[in-house]
């Protein structure tokens, strides 16, 4: 499919697929086996000022928006979702600052994430607060010139190796969602802890841990927006961030198929390559239609966010659960169509169907998104 980029877009898919090649591919069974990050294509990502994709010109940045940051990770995605998770994951925790921010916040902070020179982590989960953000626990009391944290955020992408976080806390218990702020907190703060990197079923490449606060002082400059708009920033930012997600799960479909497609391709029985079967090779056309299905409605999400869309929740929810339900069933069916190959660690297709599980979990379960996208119909669809 010709989805009509342009030339600076389809330079940059070509970069970011030399970096994969290169700094990923040769690598990435490895890092999944050891459970280990690596920063060499973070650093090479950062070369190649690709951490500015979304952050103005006037705070360093490239300014080009959000399909190009879903081009980025869909390529990404091809070589190693795990890689992909830690660089999306950086404007996961950017982008509160990005769109609340203060002027001074914008220009303390992100020009040293458009450099890659910081990477980000966005904590809004915690033990009993998933799905229902709204049950936070982590609380900010407010002391003269500081705030004061503490609680427990868990499945933190990034803690640990990231620079500035973004926390969602209690403010005002008495408000519910309403009493929730929104905080950025530095790596090295006192009293900010964090706590071990977890064993994960995928993405491995990509680091997990809990974050602990206690008695953790910030100056009250880090308080994003005002008091009681922590909910809002969330839910904003996972509105731009989970197009970013649907990226991930077409990257990772497209690495699965190509894979499989190969495989298929040089692997005879009865005298022939097994792609020349029938149901093998109808499997193929319906994966590569589910592919480009996804990839349409991410790219127009996208694009629908670059345009200045004042409603994107619909689009974005839809993007997500639709890419993230194909990227899962993409992965199965290589697995399948590989067969013995495909369940050996050593040809990456398991890999990839352990990585797409998780994207059908995280900002969001497609459950959630379904929910989201159920309330948004009946904006749109108005009672004749």
């Amino acid at each position: 499919m010709n989805y009509f980029l342009s030339e600076e877009e389809k330079l940059l898919v070509e970069l970011v697929n030399r970096i994969g090649r290169d700094y990923i591919a040769p690598h990435a069974l490895r890092w999944d086996e050891e459970e280990a990050y690596d920063p060499a294509p973070i650093r090479a990502l950062a070369q190649a000022d690709l951490f500015g994709l979304v952050i103005p010109e006037e705070y360093g940045g490239l300014g080009w928006g959000t399909l190009a940051l879903c081009l980025a990770v869909e390529h990404l995605s091809r070589y190693c979702p795990g890689v992909a998770t830690t660089y999306a994951a950086s404007f996961l925790g950017a982008y509160p600052i990005l769109l609340f921010g203060t002027k001074e916040q914008k220009a303390r902070y992100l020009p040293e994430v458009a450099s890659g020179r910081k990477l980000c982590a966005f904590a809004l989960t915690e033990p009993q607060a998933g799905s229902d953000a709204a049950a936070i626990k982590t609380r900010a009391v407010r002391e003269g010139d500081h705030y004061v944290l503490n609680g427990i955020k868990q499945w933190i992408t990034n803690g640990g190796i990231a620079d500035l976080y973004v926390i969602i806390a209690v403010t005002d218990p008495r408000k519910g969602a309403r009493g929730a702020s929104a905080f950025i907190v530095e790596k090295g703060d006192p009293g900010f802890a964090v706590g071990r990197q977890e064993k994960k079923m995928g993405l491995r490449a990509s680091v997990t841990t809990e974050l602990f606060f206690t008695d953790c002082r910030i100056p009250k400059e880090r308080l994003l927006g005002r008091e009681g708009l922590g909910f809002i920033v969330a839910m904003r930012t996972l509105d731009y961030a989970r197009v970013g997600v649907g990226a991930q799960a077409v990257g990772l479909a497209q690495g699965a198929f190509e894979r499989a497609l190969n495989h298929a391709r040089r692997r005879v029985q009865f005298g022939q390559p097994v792609y020349h079967f029938q149901a093998v090779g109808h499997t193929f056309s319906e994966m590569a239609m589910r592919i480009e299905a996804a990839r349409a409605l991410v790219y127009q999400a996208a694009r629908t966010i670059d345009a200045g869309a004042k409603e994107i929740s619909g689009p974005s929810a839809m993007a997500k659960a639709f890419a993230t339900d194909v990227a899962m069933w993409v992965a199965e069916r290589a697995v399948q169509m590989m067969g013995g190959y495909g369940y050996m660690r050593d040809y990456g297709v398991e890999k990839l169907m352990r990585d797409a599980k998780c994207l059908q979990i995280y900002e969001g379960t497609n459950e959630i998104q379904r929910e989201v996208l159920a309330r948004e119909l009946l904006k749109y669809y108005r009672e004749a």
